[in-house]
């Protein structure tokens, strides 16, 4: 009968000792590897294992080599110990949640203090006072929050460049011949401009601050207009309109310096040679 095969000394793939290193030490046989990589320490092993989890305890981990994954026990723990960490995962799994209507909470209560600081500031400080108190508790909730989003509802019509479109429209045909084959540009006026409309942070700032650049134009050009509301209301309409007419006449000036543009001849500052090294006759 022949002897059996001599077993391979155990290495550790980890800190790569081996057995004769240290013969207190713990081996453990985890995988379906084979030779050298088949043995590995318990505690090198357990320390691998932490690097790898980052303290998720809950995943599961795999051989390097051959992808098994590894079947770790852990003690008996007591029925507290049971309890808190049913708790711990209850907080885990619910922490997400909470963390959502905090920021809608948030977002919802500050829309509802701008929408009423905004009524003071529009009908006046003692009357917007006044109308909320003898307002329907149920209308203010519901009411309020509402200012803001109309708000920047309004800031994203952009009625500017629907007028721009049309001056270009009927400048080009005014001033093209039938025939012609002049380019007509496509910027500025002709859609969506990413560095203007697109802009969250600009369209948000705009339409929040609005209210209180109405009231402050309607208080410099309505004067002896003595109801807040309508002052504001004025103010409001007025600096729409001003702004509107100054928007429409820079995007109008920056569409006739693209139609208007020229592309220059190369110049011939090399001795009067062609593409081709040679000089012209």
């Amino acid at each position: 009968m022949a002897l059996a095969e001599e077993q391979p000394e155990k290495h550790c793939w980890v800190c790569f000792a081996t057995e004769r290193d240290d013969r207190s030490a713990e081996w453990v046989s985890p995988c379906r590897c084979k030779g050298s990589t088949k043995w590995i320490h318990q505690t090198c092993l357990q320390r691998w294992l932490d690097e790898k989890q980052k303290g998720n305890t809950e995943g599961t981990v795999s051989c390097p080599q051959c992808g098994t994954e590894y079947h770790v026990t852990f003690p008996k723990m007591g029925p507290l110990v049971y309890f808190l960490q049913q708790v711990d995962k209850a907080f885990s799994r619910a922490s997400p949640f909470a963390a959502v209507g905090v920021v809608v909470g948030t977002a919802y209560w500050s829309a509802v203090t701008y929408g009423a600081v905004t009524v003071m500031q529009v009908v006046g400080h003692k009357k917007g006072l006044y109308m909320m108190e003898r307002a329907d508790p149920l209308f203010l909730l519901m009411g309020l929050p509402t200012i803001p989003v109309v708000l920047v509802l309004g800031k994203m019509i952009r009625w500017e460049d629907y007028v721009v479109r049309l001056w270009q429209r009927y400048s080009f045909q005014r001033n093209t011949s039938p025939g012609s084959h002049r380019y007509l540009p496509r910027v500025p006026g002709g859609g969506l401009s990413a560095g203007d409309h697109l802009s969250v942070s600009r369209t948000l700032c705009g339409a929040l601050v609005f209210p209180s650049i109405a009231n402050l134009v309607g208080r410099l050009l309505f004067q002896r207009v003595s109801s807040s509301l309508q002052r504001t209301i004025l103010g409001g309409i007025a600096f729409v309109l001003i702004k509107g007419v100054l928007k429409v006449y820079f995007k109008q000036q920056q569409y006739l310096m693209q139609a208007n543009r020229q592309i220059l001849n190369y110049p011939e500052s090399r001795g009067g040679q062609n593409e081709g090294g040679e000089a012209d006759p």
